[in-house]
């Protein structure tokens, strides 16, 4: 699509380098990485701020890559839990610079909390540099991958997808590539044409199986510009402006469809045409065909992703909330709220700026389809400015004060 993806970078793969941090989308991830880890683990930060400098090696193309990479995983066993009898295949998605191992704790928990009834798969396609490579590529490999899984295992008649971070954008591109409408192509029914909200259950299937739910963490759903969506540049507009010139230096192809200033071919920016049916793929028919959709959401000390962007709210809707727990079963989360806002802005605001009406056109599209939001507040928490990784308990037990959340999401699991 447009232009040809830049080739993967060429470090070679290896177990060790599945453990690095995540780096997230700017300098505030060295913040909380800084206050959120121990000594030993400090001492690795130079070795790991060196990928960002290192010069690009010859690599094979990136069609190459992307097929060897959804083989692979879909012959791995390493990464999978689950009764093997289980018709319900979950798959799990890291976010930008993570891996597979990302997700361990909340897939054991899955298989434990739900025995006999999910099979857990923690994708591998993506992983460490592979994830500057862009969303359109890292999703063809994605849905390589589940491809791969899906043929294995021929018990399978239901999907779902947890995603945390950039994975959740990622598995959006996939599931636009997987999606596999229930009816003839000449029906009459028009799903670019359905009115706001209007869910049509059984609508298609993913990779020839069942949707049932696609769960988002932390995801940047609006991009990472502007509107303090990438918290820690505290919402300076020249701070911002310079964010988005420079990013795609420092995570590739990646930084470019997360600050929208990719324009391929003349297209608008990618995140924009993945909110809505286009050439590139059947995206929000794929995410209307899943029973539930739910947002997970840091209001607080998340300094990689924003609240606004990754509740798909716009700023004046996100409510006003006291912090404490809405269920004291769940600690961290604060509140939870089904359904979209009806409150919206004007079609042609004249006060809008370019961007914000990207945004606008985002939050449009994306909100055709009903969503749960769960809003996760960490301040009580001796690691709250780790949020962005306890949300997804991503080393247990360093960001175990997530744990509530994962429970959270396997107690309201559709199974």
């Amino acid at each position: 699509m447009g232009q040809s993806p830049s080739a993967p970078p060429g470090r070679s793969w290896s177990r060790s380098s599945l453990r690095w941090p995540q780096p997230g989308l700017g300098l505030g991830f060295v913040r909380g990485f800084l206050l959120g880890r121990n000594k030993d683990e400090r001492m690795d930060l130079a070795n790991w701020m060196r990928c960002f400098l290192s010069q690009r090696l010859p690599a094979p193309s990136a069609e190459e890559e992307a097929d060897a990479e959804g083989k692979a995983a879909g012959r791995c066993e390493g990464e999978e839990v689950g009764d093997q009898e289980a018709d319900h295949l979950v798959v799990m998605v890291n976010g930008l610079y993570g891996s597979s191992a990302d997700w361990k704790f909340a897939a054991e928990q899955f298989v434990k909390r739900l025995p006999g009834k999910v099979f857990v798969h923690r994708s591998q396609s993506n992983h460490s540099k592979l994830t500057y490579d862009g969303v359109d590529l890292m999703g063809e490999r994605l849905a390589e991958e589940v491809r791969q899984v899906v043929q294995k295992r021929r018990n399978l008649k239901k999907i779902s997808f947890v995603a945390h971070s950039l994975g959740g954008l990622v598995t959006r591109y996939a599931i636009g590539k997987l999606y596999e409408p229930a009816m003839d192509e000449n029906s009459s029914l028009d799903t670019d044409n359905l009115s706001d909200k209007q869910d049509i259950p059984g609508a298609g299937k993913i990779a020839g199986l069942e949707p049932i739910n696609f769960i988002t963490s932390a995801t940047p759903h609006l991009g990472s510009r502007w509107n303090k969506q990438l918290p820690y540049l505290f919402g300076i507009p020249l701070l911002e402006r310079t964010a988005a010139g420079t990013a795609h230096f420092i995570i590739g192809r990646t930084g470019k469809h997360l600050f929208l200033t990719d324009r391929d071919d003349g297209k608008s920016p990618l995140l924009v045409r993945m909110v809505e049916d286009c050439d590139d793929g059947k995206f929000m028919s794929a995410l209307r065909s899943f029973k539930r959709r739910v947002a997970y959401a840091n209001v607080r000390y998340d300094h990689i992703v924003g609240w606004s962007t990754s509740s798909i709210r716009r700023q004046h809707e996100l409510p006003k909330l006291k912090l404490t727990a809405s269920d004291e079963k769940y600690p961290h989360v604060i509140n939870v709220e089904k359904g979209n806002s009806e409150d919206h802005l004007p079609e042609d605001s004249e006060e809008a700026s370019p961007v914000d009406n990207l945004e606008e056109r985002m939050i449009r599209g994306l909100t055709q389809v009903s969503w749960e939001r769960v809003d996760v507040c960490f301040h009580k928490s001796w690691l709250r400015y780790n949020a962005h990784n306890n949300i997804q308990v991503r080393i247990h037990p360093v960001n175990s004060d997530g744990e509530d959340v994962i429970y959270h999401m396997i107690d309201n699991f559709l199974v």
